[in-house]
């Protein structure tokens, strides 16, 4: 896992289609639509999505195994739990076509992160994470995008 700000990325040297992904999230703005975004073909997409966070009891926890997520909010404030995959217990097995594997939440993370605009996550196929949470007691609309970038693909330059 990664946390920090965005104009920090040229501190992580993980090659062409890392600079790409941060190229598009520079100009990100909370204008753009929901959808998907195809920055280079399969190995390098984004997905921009608006929703309410939710309560960690409606939350889901996650990782995937052929992609590297690098999240950013363009608006709005949430929180993430973040574990290692090692000692879960799987609660949906892998799926290919979503590229995600489910697990049952334990009692407590060992991390909890508060992201806010201009700020950037990544997780890699070993970090279970659970995003969308409440910053606060209640539930509050966010915007995010979700960059997909193929593990095999970053590199150290």
């Amino acid at each position: 896992m990664i946390i920090d700000s965005i104009k920090n990325h040229t501190l992580y040297p993980y090659g062409d289609l890392w600079a790409k992904a941060f190229d598009f999230l520079r100009t990100a703005t909370p204008e753009l639509e929901d959808g998907k975004v195809v920055l280079d073909g399969d190995d390098l997409f984004a997905g921009i999505n608006c929703y309410e966070t939710k309560a960690r009891a409606d939350a889901k926890l996650e990782t995937h195994q052929h992609y590297v997520d690098i999240q950013v909010l363009l608006s709005g404030t949430e929180c993430l739990e973040i574990f290692r995959k090692d000692g879960l217990s799987v609660s949906e097995p892998y799926d290919p076509n979503k590229d995600a594997e489910f697990y049952e939440v334990p009692e407590t993370a060992p991390v909890r992160v508060t992201l806010k605009p201009g700020q950037f996550i990544v997780f890699f196929p070993e970090d279970a994470h659970m995003p969308s949470l409440n910053a606060g007691d209640r539930s509050k609309p966010v915007q995010k995008v979700v960059i997909k970038l193929r593990a095999d693909r970053l590199a150290a330059d």
